[in-house]
């Protein structure tokens, strides 16, 4: 792909952890769907916009991005060809037709027709391969007066999802996630923008004003009950990847750890837990 830098989350994206996510879109929808809507209404577009997604995946966001911009249009950016694959064949399922995908790497991408009155993202931009860079990509690509609206992770001991991996990584001898926040702003991870002050040194550095950082919380659906909800856990890929070459009796014992913890998140509408991210919005001067 042309201009690529990113290469180790272009690998996983589209490999196992990229067909995964394409195979499966309404289960990871089920799981970060609350935030649509508090992140579209935080970009603030009108009817003609255009709209950038970054990190688009399955395009779920950009479908609604672009029924938002109905008399506008809106564009799909990600690394993974499966994602994209799925992405294209939902919009046709769903009859958008004022949106496209485009496989690409945000820090690097040369955005083709007129500025983007917005940029979005849900959880796709904490880890690219130099956040500086890419931020002030994305702000190049947008119109002066131009919104950033995005999503990222708090820390996972803020979070239900903490409490469960906590459950794993005491049955694990390599824990999936022990990553701690970042503490400058060109660190890189899942965690890697939830310190306010990470994120709006970044953003600064790349140009934009107007920073605002607020605590969004959601409700992620896991799963029909704790057994469905723990099997597709262990499928994830940062999961899997750890639970690769432990041994049948580890990879039991955690797989029962994860399921008793998940059993504690059942309710009359299956396994959900409490997802906790920062609303982030900023201004392109």
């Amino acid at each position: 792909m042309p201009g690529l830098v990113n290469t180790d989350q272009a690998d996983a994206w589209n490999g196992y952890e990229g067909a995964h996510w394409a195979g499966h879109p309404d289960r990871y929808d089920a799981v970060n769907s609350g935030f649509n809507a508090p992140l579209l209404d935080a970009a603030a577009f009108a009817t003609d916009a255009r709209v950038l997604d970054v990190g688009c995946g399955n395009g779920q966001l950009t479908r609604l991005a672009a029924r938002r911009a109905a008399r506008g249009a809106a564009v799909g950016l990600d690394l993974s060809a499966p994602m994209l694959g799925t992405a294209r064949a939902r919009a046709a399922e769903e009859g958008v037709e004022n949106v496209t995908f485009v496989r690409g790497d945000a820090q690097t991408h040369a955005f083709a027709g007129p500025p983007f009155d917005a940029v979005l993202s849900r959880f796709g931009v904490m880890f690219f391969a130099d956040p500086a860079a890419a931020f002030g990509n994305l702000a190049g690509a947008l119109r002066p007066g131009g919104r950033l609206a995005f999503v990222s992770m708090r820390p996972f001991e803020d979070q239900d999802l903490g409490t469960v991996v906590d459950a794993l990584s005491r049955e694990l001898p390599e824990p999936p996630w022990r990553y701690e926040p970042a503490q400058e702003p060109g660190d890189k991870g899942p965690v890697s923008l939830s310190d306010p002050a990470v994120v709006r040194a970044l953003l600064e550095r790349a140009g934009f004003t107007e920073i605002g950082v607020a605590p969004l919380d959601a409700t992620q659906r896991w799963g029909s009950d704790a057994e469905d909800a723990a099997a597709f856990l262990a499928a994830w890929g940062p999961v899997r990847h750890h639970m690769t070459g432990v041994g049948d009796e580890t990879e039991r014992r955690a797989r029962e750890a994860v399921t008793a913890c998940m059993r504690r998140y059942e309710g009359p509408r299956g396994v959900e837990l409490r997802g906790a991210a920062w609303l982030v919005t900023a201004v392109r001067p």
